[in-house]
């Protein structure tokens, strides 16, 4: 029998329905579930998975179980767990360890119980149960054999580990594969931000001047779906290279200072701390939306905007609203939690379709290669990143051109003259 901490067990015929839903519009992800269906290559293997609990991740939790896995699974945000998609995995013979709205130390303690159901393959976003093998659980860290990472932030907490020379075990960095980042951090986040703010608000976009912190892949497409429906669209950076680019796409980069000044919707997306604070509170407009779409509620400095304010009051689902002294009004969505998720579905299926491919042939891959790994943080190989991007072609119906012997020697005769 599966071990579970759930809300309630009995929202599970709901959490299915979600499942078998997004299931149907992942076609990569069934095909490699055939494949793990045939030869068991997880058999007598333990994987523990720590990415957003919603249907999408509880569908990849799914398809390694059919792989022969012992899954255990918990949420890697405390709002981002939907309680019957929870249910529903519980139900179906997996181990889960989340809720939705679980204070600081309910999240802990659920990722104290997935490692304590002794992993040997780790999926991580944003680095929490890493982190916890490194420190309050490493005497966990050695039956580790290795693992995947899903988010910016988690790779770049993995390069810190693995450049002081302390990572236990092998990591993959799948957010850095081409079929993730151009894809699922451009048109998943650009698309997912946008949906959460707007079912969130029920505002419209078109007129408004919004702020984007940040001009990584993620930026880019929150500022070019901002762009298509109708917003006039500043962009902050610290990188002068990222800035011109922000420019030279059509949008306005700017510092923060004079930015706070004009924006109607800030959205961070930096994985930095204290992108908006007081001093930017301070010359907001009466009405400004602040949201966050980083990993960590770090971005948005809320202390600051607590200390500014006089009073404040959730005046809708997900919407905080802070009174300013002077009486403007500021309002923070989801706590500056993940607003695609904390306050929305996340990304949409046919998106996370890529990733979580890219998820499940990388944890194989740890699986038959980690004795020829070092402790270290890797690329997704490249023959994985092209299978996924080939089987999503093929789910398009699209055909695409291949090199003729004749050509792949005039490459190899170039790369090797020069």
């Amino acid at each position: 029998m599966p071990e579970y901490i759930v809300r309630d067990i009995n929202l599970a015929p709901s959490g299915r329905l979600k499942i078998d839903w997004v299931s149907q519009h992942m076609p990569v992800l069934n095909e490699i579930r055939s494949q793990f269906e045939k030869e068991q290559p997880f058999k007598g293997y333990r994987v523990a998975v720590c990415i957003h609990l919603e249907a999408k991740t509880a569908y990849l939790a799914e398809v390694l179980k059919a792989g022969g896995a012992k899954v255990s699974i918990a949420g890697s945000n405390p709002l981002s767990t939907q309680d019957d998609v929870a249910a529903a995995l519980a139900v179906g013979g997996i181990n889960v360890y989340s809720w939705y709205n679980a204070t600081d130390e309910e999240y802990e303690d659920h990722l104290l119980h997935l490692i304590d159901d002794q992993p040997d393959i780790v999926i991580d976003d944003g680095g929490d149960v890493v982190q916890l093998l490194h420190t309050k659980k490493a005497e966990a860290a050695s039956r580790v054999i290795g693992g995947c990472e899903e988010t910016t932030t988690g790779v770049l907490r993995l390069r810190s580990l693995a450049k002081q020379g302390e990572l236990k075990f092998p990591m993959i960095a799948v957010n850095d594969a081409y079929c993730k980042y151009l894809f699922d951090n451009r048109y998943g986040t650009g698309e997912s931000v946008w949906s959460g703010i707007m079912r969130t608000t029920n505002l419209i976009i078109a007129g408004k001047t919004v702020v984007v912190a940040g001009y990584g892949w993620c930026g880019k497409g929150i500022a070019m779906r901002a762009k298509g429906m109708g917003a006039k669209v500043i962009v902050t950076e610290v990188d002068p290279v990222k800035a011109i680019e922000a420019y030279m796409d059509g949008f306005h980069p700017m510092n923060s200072m004079e930015a706070a000044k004009l924006g109607d919707v800030f959205v961070t997306v930096t994985g930095c701390k204290d992108v908006f604070t007081g001093k930017h509170y301070e010359l907001m407009k009466d009405g400004a939306i602040l949201c966050n779409a980083g990993h960590f509620d770090v971005e948005v400095n809320k202390p600051d905007l607590v200390a500014l304010s006089t009073s404040r009051r959730v005046v809708r689902k997900d919407i905080e609203e802070f009174s300013m002294k002077d009486g403007r009004k500021i309002y923070l969505l989801a706590e500056g939690r993940l607003v695609n998720l904390a306050a929305g579905d996340g990304h949409p299926a046919e998106i996370m379709d890529m990733s979580f491919a890219l998820q499940a042939l990388s944890a194989r891959y740890i699986l038959e290669n980690a004795k020829n790994l070092s402790k270290d943080v890797y690329v997704v190989p490249k023959e994985i990143d092209d299978r996924v991007a080939n089987l999503k072609l093929k789910s398009l119906g699209v055909t695409i051109d291949t090199l003729s012997p004749e050509q792949v020697a005039y490459i190899n005769e170039w790369n090797h003259a020069t």
